[in-house]
């Protein structure tokens, strides 16, 4: 006998999360934000981190006024202290971190001829180093309770098809999800899975900031 799938509502019921933590980088706007905010709903306690201290106050007022635990850090992914002084806070704040989400990340558009060498190694500094910075600390805590998840959040853009403007975040992100399915392969029998999301076009202030001049006015209009 088969049973009759659940519906959305009675999947991401109120308490889903309850007792579980998540750390949400890139957390203070766009995406991330909307994911702290979401993990909150279900019931989760937040930690969101992020480089703009203003951007993360905005968040964890909000996140507040939903009712559940939430704590904020400003981190530099790119930097390993930066990183182990983050997970420092977040382990002190709740005990433990059971979901990891990674959505900090940037890019800039530029054609493969106007790309500096600095350009593009500070887009897979950020995109590429940042993720394995922030897997490489947080993972054995995970592996350690036999429990727990990774989601790497990368650019749409990372497809067979390729986008022009965007060569050195296309290459970053390729990594990514490389190290996605190798973490995903390694860890899954420790309890631990890894996925990675690609989201597609998304009315973020990111996405208004990077693309949005570059991108044809009918993908434009999709955002709105």
């Amino acid at each position: 006998m088969t049973s009759t799938p659940k519906t959305a509502a009675e999947t991401f019921a109120p308490g889903l999360f309850a007792g579980r933590t998540v750390l949400v980088t890139g957390g203070g706007r766009g995406i991330g934000r909307a994911t702290a905010l979401g993990f909150a709903e279900l019931g989760a306690s937040v930690a969101i981190a992020a480089r703009d201290a203003d951007n993360l106050e905005r968040t964890l007022h909000d996140l507040h006024d939903i009712g559940q635990p939430a704590t904020s850090f400003v981190t530099d992914i790119r930097n390993t202290e930066s990183v182990e002084a983050l997970r420092d806070h977040v382990i002190g704040t709740f005990g433990k971190v059971d979901f990891l989400v990674n959505n900090a990340g940037g890019q800039f558009p530029a054609r493969p001829s106007q790309i500096s060498d600095r350009g593009f190694r500070a887009v897979v500094d950020l995109n590429l180093h940042g993720t394995w910075n922030m897997m490489s600390r947080f993972v054995p805590d995970l592996i350690a309770a036999g429990d727990g998840a990774v989601v790497n959040i990368v650019h749409n853009q990372v497809g067979e098809r390729g986008a022009p403007l965007f060569i050195h975040s296309g290459a970053a992100r390729a990594g990514v999800v490389n190290l996605t399915r190798t973490a995903a392969l390694y860890l899954a029998h420790r309890g631990v899975t890894v996925n990675a999301l690609a989201p597609g076009p998304v009315d973020t202030q990111g996405f208004r900031e990077e693309e949005v001049a570059n991108i044809s006015p009918d993908v434009a209009a999709y955002t709105q």
